[in-house]
């Protein structure tokens, strides 16, 4: 399931959140965004709770909308610690998003399991 994130959520949801965040910034005339939908499920649910992922309608959040500068829909943004880590905008379909996912699901399940060494490595530090 996607959380649906307003104007009024967006600073407590999505620019305060302990952990990196996918924005989805979406239409519900928007053919593209129907399509992409599934396969953000299928990378939210293979990134557990390393990543959350939200949904906001641009056409009801027009000031989010102008201040992320968006051009096309389906544009998603990788926030974490409140900024933008990456942008993808301008897809051609599935595939050119899957793509995408995957390289964004690396880099953070790297940096979880490097934040799971270092944290292993230290309690060993100090134990001895």
């Amino acid at each position: 399931m996607v959380l649906s994130v307003s104007e009024r959520t967006f600073i407590q949801e999505v620019l305060e959140s302990p952990v990196p965040v996918l924005v989805n910034f979406e239409a519900p005339w928007c053919g593209l965004c129907r399509i992409i939908h599934p396969l953000l499920l299928q990378f939210k649910a293979q990134c557990g709770e390393q990543i959350k992922l939200v949904g906001v309608n641009a056409d009801e959040n027009f000031k989010l909308s102008n201040t992320y500068k968006l051009k096309s829909l389906p544009t998603l943004l990788l926030v974490e610690n409140g900024t933008v880590r990456h942008r993808l905008e301008g897809f051609r379909g599935r595939e050119d998003l899957r793509l995408a996912l995957d390289e964004i699901k690396l880099t953070y399940t790297n940096r979880a399991k490097a934040y799971t060494t270092s944290k292993t490595a230290d309690l060993e530090c100090r134990s001895a």
